[in-house]
């Protein structure tokens, strides 16, 4: 039997809204482990280049900006001491943006604050549930990209 549009339109909802509560809760709980002046975005951006780095191009393409808002965003984290442009191993054209210390201890204090956000998942639904959530929203969604909601 097929999902009611009426179904349909609430199951998404739903996932937005949670979506959205889970946004905010990681952002709230970054700031609380003393990552001030962020943004829900600069975890998005901190999201891609915890994979290897990126270029601006790339950030971009992954958080679906122009390339000049891309570029804006990582002067930002530069200034802030998050990221930091090495030169790129297969592109001298090309610069590497990569998380600093200080980047990679938000992005830990991020994982933190997503096990603090999940627990009342846990506690209402059981560990093999939340398990088996994230399988079926992986197999939907398996690589992202994660973007913010501007």
């Amino acid at each position: 039997m097929p999902v009611q549009k009426s179904e349909a339109l609430a199951l998404s909802s739903a996932l937005l809204a949670a979506a959205g509560e889970l946004t905010q809760r990681l952002h709230e709980g970054v700031v609380a482990r003393g990552f001030e002046g962020l943004r829900p975005v600069h975890g998005f951006a901190f999201a891609r280049l915890s994979h290897g780095g990126a270029t601006v191009t790339e950030l971009a393409g992954h958080l679906g900006v122009t390339k000049q808002a891309a570029s804006q965003l990582v002067d930002e984290m530069v200034r802030k001491g998050y990221v930091e442009r090495q030169p790129h191993p297969h592109d001298a054209r090309a610069r590497l943006l990569v998380l600093t210390e200080r980047g990679w201890a938000c992005t830990r204090a991020a994982e933190e604050a997503a096990g603090d956000a999940v627990e009342p998942w846990v506690e209402e639904f059981g560990e093999a549930e939340v398990r088996a959530l994230a399988a079926r929203l992986l197999a939907i969604a398996p690589n992202g990209p994660i973007r913010p909601i501007w």
